[in-house]
């Protein structure tokens, strides 16, 4: 099998390039670089350890947890970590299992008395609290294993996102930073990171906001992409090079919360935004590609991040924010 590129990789499996450089970040997944050829590209044996990955992510099994599975020689080591999940899984069913039958319960009792005041108040009741008292926690027992088509529906249907906030942020004056070339997120981190160290900006703005973007797209000659970060600032506020100061409008946002790596969740929301949602729709207007469409990343707790530089980058928690407006 010929090489594959990263942007064929992720075509291929829609997976994105920033999740495929995540994975080669945390050890999870390698590449191979030819020499002269600015592209990432990956062979069979890379291609059938992401499969596996894939798999894996979509059984809802954590990346730590999935390093173990895939390097460990010990198989003991293995069952144990599918022996907790499994748990989770079945806490999870159990919990969801009551809310169907209380549910279930309210269905069939309305049903069976249908000339009630619709104002009714379920829980003052007697009967109807005597039955949620004495529900009981059922469980759901599977008797075969899923097929390939019945995980990616399951996975599709627990992945719709339920969790979305809305929230204003507000205009900022912002020192910005842009790389593009290799691993441009890391380049930006650092040096945003001495910035704000240096300059003793959380003294100076102690609820300072830290957001970044993919700036621009991948360019086709040179295999690269760019990043670009903003922490913001006080307005009287100047800053150093190779930052610049630039203002930041703000504006409504759709907020969604994914641990660090979990970039295929922006799709996910893409999704909620754009999909026959009733109150909102999409507000990127005329941004382009260069600044992502104004989509913006927030780097979350980032006053823990700086001062414990050796936090593990898997324990991060970014917001995914997406601008959107209230439907006319």
């Amino acid at each position: 099998m010929e090489l594959q590129t990263i942007s064929q990789v992720s075509k291929n499996f829609h997976i994105s390039t920033r999740t495929l450089r995540y994975y080669e970040q945390i050890g999870l997944l390698k590449s191979v670089k030819k020499e002269d050829y600015a592209y990432r590209t990956y062979g069979q044996e890379e291609i059938n350890r992401l499969q596996q990955i894939i798999i894996l992510r979509k059984l809802r099994i954590p990346l730590k947890q999935i390093i173990i599975i895939l390097e460990s020689d010990n198989s003991r080591k293995v069952l144990e970590v599918f022996r907790q999940n499994l748990i989770e899984v079945e806490d999870e069913i159990t919990a969801l299992s009551t809310i169907r039958s209380i549910l279930q319960t309210f269905v069939n009792y309305l049903n069976d008395n249908t000339n009630l005041d619709i104002k009714l108040n379920l829980f003052k009741d007697k009967s109807i609290q005597k039955i949620v008292d004495s529900l009981a926690i059922s469980k759901i027992n599977f008797k075969e294993e899923n097929a390939m088509d019945d995980l990616n529906k399951a996975n599709e249907s627990l992945t719709k996102l339920k969790d979305v906030r809305i929230i204003y942020l507000p205009p900022a004056a912002v020192a910005a930073y842009q790389y593009v070339g290799d691993e441009p997120e890391m380049h930006v981190n650092e040096v945003m990171d001495e910035f704000v160290r240096s300059s003793g900006l959380f003294k100076r703005k102690p609820d300072l906001r830290h957001y970044g973007f993919n700036s621009p797209n991948p360019v086709d000659e040179t295999g690269f992409h760019g990043y670009e970060m903003w922490v913001t600032i006080p307005d009287d506020m100047e800053v150093p090079a190779p930052l610049t100061k630039k203002y930041f409008e703000g504006g409504l946002y759709a907020a969604h919360m994914i641990p660090m790596g979990a970039f295929e969740e922006w799709g996910l929301l893409n999704d909620w935004v754009t999909k026959n949602n009733p109150k909102y729709e999409s507000n990127i207007g005329d941004r382009g590609a260069e600044c992502m469409f104004g989509l913006l990343e927030e780097h979350l707790n980032y006053v823990n991040h700086i001062n414990l530089p050796d936090s593990e980058q898997e324990n991060l928690q970014l917001d995914l924010l997406f601008p959107i407006k209230e439907k006319d």
